[in-house]
This record gives C-alpha cells, structure tokens and sequence, in this order.
C-alpha cells in the first residue's frame, strides 16, 4: 500500500500559496500549460508530481520549490 500523505499535503500547500496570492486555478493552470482539472487533481492530492511539474508551479506562483514542502 502506498502512503499519500506526502502528496496530499503537498497539493494543500500548493492550494494555500495560489489562494493566498489571489490566483485562480485556471489562471495558475494556464501559466503551467496544464489542464484546470490536472491543477485540481495535483492541489487534491490525487497525483503524485514529478519535480519537473512542481517546478513550473513553483514559478507561476513565483515562490521557490521549497515552499511546497513546508
């Protein structure tokens, strides 16, 4: 069995930053070249990111990567 937590609490990081800069998914979404559904799915928890993906998040939000391990 594999454990999410990692995931999940990664994804609600991410969700805290976007929200707390007053961005909206979609527009996050777009930044990344993503779908709004994948950016949905990646703040839910429900994928596991590759570094390269939580790369380009980092810098639509325009923080560092670390900031999603906090």
């Amino acid at each position: 069995m594999q454990d999410y937590s990692l995931q999940i609490k990664v994804g609600k990081q991410i969700q805290k930053l976007r929200v707390l800069k007053g961005v909206s998914q979609q527009d996050i979404a777009a930044k990344c070249n993503f779908e709004k559904s994948n950016m949905s799915r990646l703040e839910a928890g429900r994928v596991n990111p590759t570094l390269s993906t939580l790369e380009k998040v980092a810098k639509a939000l325009e923080v560092d990567l670390i900031e999603f391990f906090k």
